[in-house]
């Protein structure tokens, strides 16, 4: 399985769509195994819960997140977690404790980061 973090580094970013990277994690048997840092190819709507999809992304875990996306990961089976802070790897450590839960961060203003 491989859980996807919208980052800034290695720390969770605000907004999903204009991260500057995504830490991929690759999962088995509920221990991480390796992970790959990915540059955010361009935020354009639509394309990036495709684009993360398309790697074989199962979860996403960013500090907010517009409502498109959200709709397009639910339609793709990827769970999307908003509202993590702090460590990308601490949030999937967290995540696969089954300890991490969304907040439910729903973006709806774009500029200068996420306003619930």
């Amino acid at each position: 399985m491989k859980i996807a973090v919208a980052s800034k580094g290695n720390t969770i970013w605000g907004h999903f769509g204009h991260c500057e990277n995504f830490n991929i994690f690759d999962i088995k048997d509920g221990e991480i195994q390796s992970v790959e840092n990915v540059p955010n190819p361009g935020h354009r709507p639509g394309f990036l819960p495709n684009f993360l999809a398309d790697m074989g992304v199962k979860v996403i875990i960013a500090g907010g997140m517009g409502g498109g996306a959200i709709d397009i990961f639910n339609q793709r089976n990827v769970e999307v977690i908003v509202g993590a802070e702090g460590d990308a790897q601490a949030a999937v450590e967290a995540y696969l404790r089954g300890e991490l839960e969304s907040t439910g961060a729903v973006c709806h203003q774009h500029e200068g980061g996420c306003e619930g």
